[in-house]
């Protein structure tokens, strides 16, 4: 980064949402477990947004309704029922589920309201038929205590319904699963902190350990998100939702410090040129005919859509500010880019990097006489293709956006993509968007309940460590690893000596590095852990225990699988050739391959160790332990060299 860039005043915010650990969801006696099964049925619904108490739209919900479009829920028995699809009315909150989100607020020293509302939060994105979400303030204040760094403030602590999960998006269509929708989750706003990424990445690493260690939530991909609210030099907030893991977030903060410092930038150069607000867009003019017998395979796209179009927007005394990037990958178009795909749209083409993608310098000179540009003028200008209609539901927001850049950076929500950048995804809601639930009655907290809850309160990290490092004889960085991970609960399933599935005889910490070390580095490459299911774990280890397989098979096995070669632990092994050898067959495969290696043997001595482990476990890497197959090679390489022959 640069000086300028190094000086910035960055404050960032976490709001963690957790889902917990209940046998049923927040509102029904519906599972929440989730289900990997086909759904029974589905029904299609349409939402609209609805003026608050006061008589006001929330602006995010007007937003999200000017591209909405069918949605289509599906449904499994057990899994979801009328409360989910809106046709009951939500039954008493889970208790469970409260009273862990009050422990939660007792281990972060927050003041626990009186009495809890439930609240209906508009939300019409599809991801709630009913088109709000149900959420209940819990408590407010209080701090997180983090090792290294000063004590951070919570702002809220809230209980509230998980969204339904996303399957398929289209332009026309929206698809839902609701088996997902109504989990209990709990909601914790944390104040916001600046300091270096590390000590930001821990703090949110000290929360969501602390949420673990109760073991009343859900681990694996998707059962924790994070939303990050940044902002640079005190200028306006921007959530990024989604952040769903801590190696994300460094990305999140480079690049979104990086956008917001180019968004003043940019701000300031609008500011430069004085331009008044009445010239931006003030001339648009329908170019489609100038593109009717373009070579350009985007506009060919464009044009084979329904009741194509094609129009040209005017921005006077624009010209270079558009593609003007004040710092790598940062731009206005980039970021109208961004804009007109919330609407439904692949992009568009503005005027400072045309000529290009097909257009033409003759169809540049075409524009510009419809538009009234000269040669010499300094406007520029916007290109947009598509649908007649669905032009005209962008064109206005387009334009306002243009004129909001005066403003610098803008208070909205973003979306995290797979590589740590951000995108558009829609403005911040208001306050408009909240009102009173009214089929639940308030929940009276008394001190009764308070403490009978305090002695189940979470213990710290610190204390958590040891505890387990005394128990399974893990030493500190394999302990906080393995807590860390998505397989704690599953570690401790697999080793505990009362449980049906135990393997006490394989040491601890070799299970612990095959589900962390191991699991890790083979996601690096780009496998798929997800494929790999917990049952599938067991049985690895099942196994390894009867002493079916060799401990060395165990990273073949998970490789097969993450790489979905292997639907079955069985059809792995078989695969792989992994039948266990007896140790008269391998005696006499490293008897053979000593023998071939003798010229070698004889001039590096004690050095030829390395050569025989290698060429021995090409042949026996998974069916038998590598100790036994090393023990035996060193024990007939020491009689060899000492006995000469």
């Amino acid at each position: 980064m640069s000086l300028e860039l190094d000086n910035l005043n960055v404050k960032v915010g976490f709001e963690i949402h957790q889902q917990l650990k209940t046998l049923s969801k927040l509102f029904c006696d519906c599972s929440s477990k989730g289900s990997d099964d086909e759904y029974d049925f589905h029904f299609i619904r349409v939402l609209r947004p609805t003026r608050s108490e006061l008589g006001d739209f929330d602006r995010a919900a007007l937003f999200e309704h000017a591209k909405m479009s069918s949605i289509k829920y599906y449904s499994k028995i057990g899994y979801s029922c009328l409360v989910e699809a809106d046709e009951e009315p939500p039954h008493n909150v889970n208790r469970d589920g409260l009273e862990t989100a009050l422990l939660f607020s007792l281990a972060l020293h927050s003041n626990i309201v009186d009495e809890i509302h439930v609240m209906r939060k508009l939300v019409i994105d599809g991801s709630n038929v009913s088109g709000f979400q149900r959420t209940m303030l819990v408590s407010t204040g209080g701090y997180l205590e983090v090792e290294n760094f000063k004590n951070v403030g919570v702002q809220a602590i809230c209980l509230e319904e998980d969204a339904a999960k996303l399957i398929s998006t289209s332009s026309k269509q929206k698809e839902y699963g609701l088996d997902r929708l109504g989990i209990p989750l709990v909601e914790i706003a944390l104040e916001p902190i600046s300091g270096t990424p590390d000590e930001i990445v821990n703090v949110a690493l000290t929360l969501g350990r602390l949420l673990r260690s109760s073991k009343k939530v859900t681990r694996g991909i998707g059962s924790i998100r994070q939303d990050v609210n940044i902002s640079v030099n005190g200028g306006q907030v921007v959530e990024v939702k989604g952040v769903q893991q801590l190696t994300h977030l460094v990305k999140v903060l480079d690049y979104e410090t990086k956008r917001q410092y180019g968004m003043i930038k940019i701000a300031e150069e609008l500011k430069k040129r004085n331009i008044d607000d009445s010239l931006f867009g003030d001339k648009i003019v329908d170019v489609t005919h100038i593109f009717s017998k373009s070579h350009s395979n985007v506009i060919k796209k464009i044009l084979k859509e329904s009741d194509p179009v094609i129009q040209c927007i005017r921005f006077n005394r624009l010209r270079g500010l558009i593609g003007y990037e004040p710092v790598k990958g940062i731009r206005m178009g980039k970021e109208l880019g961004e804009f007109v795909r919330f609407f439904g749209f692949g992009g568009l083409f503005h005027s400072d990097e045309l000529p290009n993608y097909g257009i033409t310098d003759d169809d540049i000179k075409s524009i510009e006489k419809l538009l009234d540009i000269s040669s010499k003028d300094d406007s520029a200008f916007i290109l947009i293709g598509g649908n007649k209609n669905k032009i005209n539901n962008v064109i206005d927001p387009l334009i306002n956006r243009i004129i909001l850049f005066k403003e610098g950076v803008q208070a909205e929500t973003r979306s995290v993509t797979n590589d740590g950048t951000t995108v558009f995804s829609r403005p911040r809601p208001g306050s408009s968007r909240m009102y009173p639930e009214t089929d639940i009655m308030p929940i009276p907290i008394d001190a009764k309940i308070i403490n009978n809850l305090k002695e189940k309160t979470p213990i710290a990290w610190n204390e958590l460590i040891k505890r387990i490092m005394q128990k399974y004889g893990l030493n500190k960085k394999l302990s906080e690893q393995i807590f860390d991970s998505d397989y704690y609960d599953l570690f401790e399933i697999i080793v505990n000596s009362n449980s049906q599935t135990s393997v006490s005889s394989i040491s601890p910490t070799f299970i612990a590095s095959k589900l962390t070390e191991d699991i890790v580095s083979l996601s690096r490459n780009n496998l798929d852990k997800s494929l790999m299911t917990n049952e599938m774990i067991v049985d690895i280890f099942e196994r390894l225990e009867k002493g079916l397989i060799a401990k060395e098979s165990v990273i073949l096995i998970f490789e097969k699988l993450m790489k979905n070669e292997s639907k079955s632990v069985q059809e792995a092994i078989d695969s792989l050739n992994l039948t266990k050898m007896n140790d008269s067959e391998m005696y006499s495969i490293l008897d053979k391959v000593f023998d071939e290696n003798i010229k070698t043997i004889r001039e590096k001595g004690d050095n030829s160790l390395g050569v025989l482990m290698g060429k021995s476990m090409a042949i026996l890497r998974g069916k038998v332990d590598g100790s036994k197959i090393s023990d035996y090679l060193k024990n007939k390489l020491e009689q060899f060299l000492k006995e000469g022959s």
